[in-house]
């Protein structure tokens, strides 16, 4: 299913769709894609922060997991092959931590949080401060050892003219990320060790999504069925709006 036009219907719509989408992503990955010890819940505040899905562990002990197995006989386990996308990056320096606070951030259950995915919204683009907040927040996440999922399917604008990722890759590795002109939007999962690694999808409308990581580990992570969770949220999407958004290629 291509990746609709989202610019031709007010945000009030979008929310909706988004909504759906967040729903069936936290869904799946309940079902059975992460490992037994995890466990994903949506629009949950952690620390402060309001992300669409956060993955949690239970009584994180710190272990790592093999390359397939979770060790508990639950989940699909952790993939430790590269992800297959278009871009990898890495910083250049070492990235620093913030050992004191990393643990700090849990689920009001005391859970970890591991990680966060985050579907961008108008809202987060619709002024010069709604797009600083939205990267200072991004890069305090990292600092705060969270691996990362952002899906930016909203166009760019003159505050974000190489989308949300170029933005916040500037803040946090001080390098400049250059979209391609025929694939304006992006998938970028952040993967967070001594160093900040970034897998970036670019697509565009009419494009297909892909299924993209989310790291629960360095090194280690599963893949979210992005193609899947969209298509099954569009399903229950009124037809009155899915004429509107179809795209035209």
């Amino acid at each position: 299913m291509p990746i609709h036009d989202w610019s031709l219907v007010s945000p009030g719509i979008l929310h909706d769709f988004h909504h759906a989408w967040i729903e069936e992503i936290k869904r799946v990955l309940n079902k059975g894609i992460l490992p037994q010890d995890y466990y994903a819940m949506a629009e949950q505040r952690a620390g402060g922060y309001g992300p669409d899905v956060l993955a949690l562990e239970l009584n994180a002990n710190g272990n790592g997991s093999s390359d397939f197995d979770d060790g508990n006989g639950g989940g699909i386990g952790l993939l430790r092959a590269k992800p297959k996308v278009q871009f990898i990056a890495e910083s250049d320096k070492e990235f620093y931590l913030r050992k004191q606070s990393r643990i700090a951030v849990r689920h009001v259950s005391d859970d970890r949080v591991v990680a966060m995915v985050e579907i961008v919204s108008p809202g987060n683009k619709s002024s010069q401060s709604a797009v600083r907040s939205f990267v200072e927040k991004t890069a305090e996440m990292l600092e705060h050892g969270l691996h990362l999922l952002i899906l930016d399917l909203q166009s760019p604008s003159r505050r974000d003219p190489q989308g949300i990722h170029g933005l916040i890759w500037d803040d946090v590795a001080g390098e400049n990320y250059r979209a391609p002109l025929d694939k304006p939007l992006t998938l970028a999962a952040y993967e967070v060790d001594r160093s900040i690694r970034c897998y970036v999808e670019p697509v565009a409308v009419g494009d297909d999504l892909i299924d993209m990581p989310l790291f629960l580990l360095p090194g280690a992570h599963v893949a979210v069925p992005l193609e899947r969770t969209y298509s099954t949220s569009w399903e229950a999407f009124p037809k009155r709006w899915q004429r509107v958004v179809q795209p035209t290629i």
